[in-house]
């Protein structure tokens, strides 16, 4: 295990030791809620009970439960789970937080000891488990999955975004390593002093996200001939998302195809707007599995518009169903998007290049085409496997921090 100059940790994926470990996974949202970080702790913990490893979850109480200790899992997603007092995200009723003691898990963790925990979010429940895992000498790392700073802008509270990075900070710096998605966050996490890091990348499932659901049918349903565009966007209908960037997007392609339809699945605080001033939009609200991948398929142009996801799975999603892809040059498709080859991206700043470059697909459906075909190529290539690996190596074959520390004063190269 190497470091580069600014601290963050380079690794290359090894071969697993063989041996059954004891996981612990801490998140105040998992399966079967439905956002970007509940997805890739189903994948995670699902290739992990598969290894043989004993997965246990801890994770906040949903609204129709009762605080209690579950057995059984569905999707077999893990060995154990513990469900603590939970209580909603103020501002975002439909999401909610954990409250627990750090003594409770110190004595949780006592009978059944981990070999390593994973906290996956940075609030109450992840704070306490942080400080039990620490205080019993166990190995924890973090994930930064969420720009929640950035997210602030976008809620009136602006203001806050210092004070927000200064606790993502904090709370990440108490962790032996953080694991970011992209390479780009690992600048961010540097550039806020969160130190030391490594890029853990996603996968995609292409068994379930294929062209092969394309679904004539449904297409017919969302008002559409044959050669008619389908604009699809896919996630959470939230002010931080900027749809109002994609909303601005399809209507200047709908002023050269009328045509065109406009499909935004999933749910969030700005669906009733959206439904209230855009009445010819298509909302077939939250989908889930098959349904959610024949959605994905019957598309022909994916816009994502966001500029705070720290990686955005729909956009690897939405290739290995075969769509051309625009996005801003940054998350997921900083990674994995080569303009005008396996998808279309913009700079940051660049709004109407965004613009720009759907209309330029909507226009020439040779390019279109081409890229679709390509996007699904390239998509095929990247394994869920591969990702697995690495956070086993990452997890469970940590130096002790003040290790970390040298090697970030010492400044080694990237090598």
């Amino acid at each position: 295990m190497k470091a580069d100059k600014t601290g963050n940790i380079v690794t290359g994926i090894t071969q697993a030791s063989g041996r059954r470990h004891h996981i612990t996974i801490v998140s105040e949202t998992f399966p079967p809620e439905i956002n970007g970080v509940a997805n890739t702790l189903r994948y995670l913990c699902l290739g992990l009970m598969r290894r043989g490893h004993r997965v246990t979850v801890v994770r906040p109480r949903q609204s129709h439960e009762s605080k209690s200790e579950f057995h059984a899992a569905v999707e077999h997603l893990f060995s154990r789970e513990h469900v603590v007092t939970g209580l909603p995200l103020p501002g975002y009723g439909e999401l909610r937080f954990g409250v627990c003691r750090p003594g409770y898990l110190a004595a949780l963790w006592s009978r059944s000891r981990p070999d390593a925990v994973y906290v996956a979010t940075q609030g109450p429940l992840g704070v306490a488990a942080v400080s039990a895992a620490r205080s019993a000498g166990i190995p924890v790392t973090s994930g930064f999955h969420t720009n929640f700073h950035a997210y602030s802008r976008y809620y009136g509270a602006g203001f806050l975004e210092k004070l927000l990075c200064g606790y993502g900070r904090w709370f990440h710096n108490r962790t032996a390593l953080t694991l970011v998605p992209t390479r780009k966050i690992a600048e961010t996490t540097a550039d806020m002093g969160i130190h030391p890091t490594c890029v853990w990348s996603r996968g995609v499932d292409c068994n379930r996200f294929s062209p092969h659901k394309r679904d004539m049918a449904l297409r017919q349903q969302w008002g559409l001939r044959p050669n008619d565009r389908a604009v699809l966007y896919v996630g959470r209908l939230a002010p931080e998302k900027n749809l109002q960037m994609a909303v601005s997007c399809f209507e200047r392609i709908r002023g050269l195809h009328p045509n065109a339809r406009f499909i935004l699945v999933g749910d969030g605080p700005m669906r009733k707007r959206l439904a209230e001033r855009h009445p010819d939009y298509v909302l077939p609200g939250t989908r889930r599995g098959e349904d959610l991948a024949r959605h994905y398929a019957s598309g022909d142009i994916f816009l994502f518009p966001s500029k705070t996801d720290t990686f955005g799975n729909v956009v690897t999603e939405a290739m290995a169903s075969g769509l051309a892809v625009v996005a801003f040059d940054d998350a997921a498709a900083s990674e994995h998007i080569r303009h005008e080859d396996n998808g279309m991206k913009a700079s940051l700043p660049d709004d109407e290049g965004f613009v720009d470059h759907a209309l330029r697909l909507a226009d020439q459906p040779t390019l279109m085409n081409r890229i679709r075909a390509q996007a699904r190529l390239d998509a095929l290539e990247l394994d869920w496997a591969a990702q697995i690996d690495q956070f086993e190596h990452l997890i469970l074959n940590q130096p002790p921090r003040n290790h970390f520390n040298a090697i970030k004063q010492q400044g080694i190269p990237l090598l």
